[in-house]
């Protein structure tokens, strides 16, 4: 990164959070000349200062200075990676690469007439789901309830807990895990 881009990025940055000079200033204990300073790149601020302004801003060193890696907010099928079960009769969709370094997992389940997802064990966390098309089975310990077209469904997943189609048709699931788990 070139010297001049730190200023620049670090404008961005605070115009990201939505804060003017006058209010990075403040948070860092500095003046507001001294970020306009820095902004455009007529000083540099030493790393210990650097440090204080990046925490502010909601990032660190490491994700300032990563010129690689740029954060990633729309997804194509091209993006996908799909996992067909036969056995099962259902296919998986991960819609979002990398889900599992997230809070959320989002993936598409289709299930076949007579498909069944993998039965999970309890564990910590959430899941919620919308039925896209058809209608399911969600089995959540002992209890089965009947989600149709248009339904959602969302349970803590203390107990084991799965899904299935018993209907004619195919059935299509956004399905959403906090913590990732698929």
């Amino acid at each position: 990164m070139e010297p001049k881009d730190i200023g620049a990025k670090i404008k961005a940055l605070r115009l990201e959070n939505g804060l003017t000079q006058q209010e990075l200033a403040n948070r860092c204990e500095l003046t507001k000349g001294f970020i306009s300073q820095i902004e455009r790149y007529f000083t540099s601020p030493s790393i210990s200062t650097l440090f204080n302004i990046l925490e502010v801003l909601g990032t660190n060193l490491s994700e300032f200075f990563n010129e690689n890696e740029e954060d990633v907010y729309v997804f194509t099928p091209e993006d996908f990676y799909e996992k067909h079960d036969e056995e099962k009769s259902h296919t998986v969709r991960w819609i979002v690469p990398n889900a599992q370094k997230y809070e959320m997992e989002p993936i598409i389940l289709e299930l076949e007439p007579g498909g069944v997802s993998d039965e999970d064990e309890p564990h910590s966390g959430e899941e919620f789901g919308y039925v896209l098309k058809g209608e399911i089975i969600l089995k959540v310990g002992k209890k089965r309830y009947t989600v149709k077209e248009g339904n959602t469904f969302y349970y803590m997943t203390n107990k084991t807990h799965s899904l299935e189609n018993h209907s004619k048709q195919k059935a299509v699931v956004l399905w959403v895990s906090t913590p990732p788990m698929f």
